[in-house]
């Protein structure tokens, strides 16, 4: 094994586009680990996890470059530093960041863009609620990206902003849209009446792209943050975000789309929404069957998956899905006919996913279809996973939890550690159906659809040679519009051999229904 440490002084790059760099030199062959950090007190204490002594970079600051590498080789090692260096170029051949002139504080940029009315907030979670309280005084509404924000400190901030009458979106927020201005990770959609309102990040990507392909638009797309509708919470920004869209001349429908609030908040919503004078859509993932047909039965129009809101938002639409049971049964029929007569074809589903919202959609579809569903995201043991490296039965895991993102870019960002753990659940021979998501859009990864894509024809060619079949099922959440356009990503995924459905709901219900018929079979 070899290591080598190269110091770069004075050489400023942000977080994100370093980690990017490490993950995609790690991919160099015969190269074991890759840490391309500012040598931060934090960063420093992962260079020696990684095994370098803490004398080597002790003359360093956060303002210094430090690479880490360790291989099999020396050749090795060259050709990680050579990816690194052609990556770093990379960037510098479009805005060279070590040059950027950067404003310091706030109030800096306040006197830069006279007029801005919000502030983006993507700091550790320990300085955001400070820096947010600090735009919110100076007559901003709030977007706060940081996670790891005490609860008490959200509370505080939302408070505040409600007497100021203005709008914390966060902590945790990854997604909104404010007149058609995209904020973190967006799609592409067009303009239209439909306003929504989200506790969820890819439950708003999801619903706002399919309103888009059934042929309406947004006007506006509110993010509340995960722990918005915490009874502790109680909502505020939602209730805030409502209000807003009632009296915005340019929204005729309201959508809300979350997992299910905490009880009191629950109450609250729904006597909010009895007392709008727009039509108005529930999407609550997970709601008790008590609470949607008693809302149901008030007249209330409550929705129960992502596709299902997303048809009732729009009640004539212009450009219909594919009919689902049709598109349904075809795709699994195609799938069983792959599978190699008289040999085990595996027994489970292995569910990898880059968007929360979209593993929970899938885990309610499996856990209602299939018995002993394994996930990160369940409530209760046996069936919540502690540890999420482990599959013990079927999974569905949620790869953008924190678990996995401790100083890792989300996997919408960099896909890499989730084609790792693809290549690892596709190997496995007790794996009949590996089922993900490919989210498009801006912030998500340049070609997420071909970097799956590349990862499954690897394995297909692999698991062909020794007599297996697995079958990978997929959905993409994006328009024709988006950074990555989508028909290019379809044909790219097509080529590779993974059966795509029209929505998440749908590619959840294939890979179920493959379950079921395979037990049939071998029984």
């Amino acid at each position: 094994m070899e290591r080598r440490l190269l110091k770069r002084p004075k050489a400023y790059y942000d977080s994100v586009t370093l980690m990017r760099i490490s993950s995609e030199a790690k991919r160099v062959p015969n190269v074991l680990q890759v840490a391309v950090v500012m040598a931060t007190e934090m960063n420093r204490a992962i260079l020696e996890d990684t095994g370098f002594a803490p004398a080597e970079f002790a003359d360093m600051g956060p303002n210094d470059l430090v690479i880490g590498l360790v291989a099999e080789t020396t050749e090795a090692l060259d050709d990680a530093l050579a990816r690194v260096d052609e990556l770093l170029g990379a960037i510098g051949k479009g805005s060279d960041q070590r040059s950027e002139e950067r404003v310091q504080t706030l109030e800096g940029a306040l006197e830069r863009m006279e007029g801005a009315n919000l502030a983006i907030v993507s700091t550790p979670g320990a300085f955001a609620a400070r820096e947010a309280m600090k735009a919110l005084k100076n007559g901003l509404h709030v977007m706060i990206f940081s996670d790891n924000v005490p609860l008490e400190k959200e509370v505080a901030l939302k408070q505040e902003a409600k007497r100021l009458g203005r709008l914390v979106m966060g902590p945790d927020c990854g997604t909104a849209m404010i007149h058609g201005v995209p904020l973190g990770f967006v799609n592409v959609v067009r303009r239209g009446t439909v306003g929504m309102v989200a506790a969820s990040g890819t439950g708003l990507q999801e619903v706002a792209v399919l309103i888009h392909h059934l042929g309406g638009g947004i006007s506006h797309a509110i993010g509340t943050g995960g722990r918005d509708l915490s009874d502790e919470v109680g909502g505020i920004t939602m209730l805030q975000g409502i209000d807003m869209l009632e009296h915005d001349p340019d929204t005729e429908i309201i959508t809300l789309v979350s997992k299910p609030p905490a009880p009191a908040t629950m109450q609250r919503l729904l006597e909010r929404v009895r007392q709008l004078t727009k039509p108005c859509i529930i999407g609550f993932l997970g709601a008790s069957a008590e609470v949607v047909e008693q809302a149901r039965a008030e007249g209330l129009r409550v929705a129960t998956t992502l596709e299902e809101t997303a048809r009732m938002t729009l009640e004539q639409p212009l450009t219909p899905l594919p009919d689902e049971a049709e598109e349904v049964e075809a795709a699994v029929a195609a799938e069983l006919a792959r599978y190699p007569k008289g040999l085990n074809p595996g027994t489970y589903v292995r569910g990898l996913y880059s968007g929360g919202t979209l593993c929970h959609e899938s885990y309610l579809t499996l856990d209602s279809m299939l018995s002993g569903v394994y996930s990160n995201l369940a409530k209760k043991a046996p069936y919540k996973l502690e540890d999420p490296t482990v599959s013990p039965g079927h999974i569905l895991i949620d790869m953008g939890d924190d678990f996995f993102t401790q100083n890792k870019p989300h996997p919408m960002i960099d896909p890499g550690y989730r084609l790792d753990r693809l290549r690892a659940e596709a190997l496995d021979p007790e794996t009949a159906v590996i089922l993900l998501d490919v989210v498009l859009g801006y912030g998500s990864h340049a070609d997420p659809g071909g970097a799956v894509a590349e990862e499954v024809a690897k394995l297909r060619a692999e698991l062909a040679s020794v007599g297996r079949h697995v079958a990978f099922v997929a959905s993409v959440t994006g328009t024709e519009e988006d950074p990555q356009p989508r028909s290019a990503q379809l044909a790219k995924l097509e080529a590779a051999g993974v059966t795509l459905l029209s929505t998440n709901y749908r590619a959840a219900r294939v890979a179920g229904l493959i379950i079921e018929s395979l037990k049939g079979v071998q029984a």
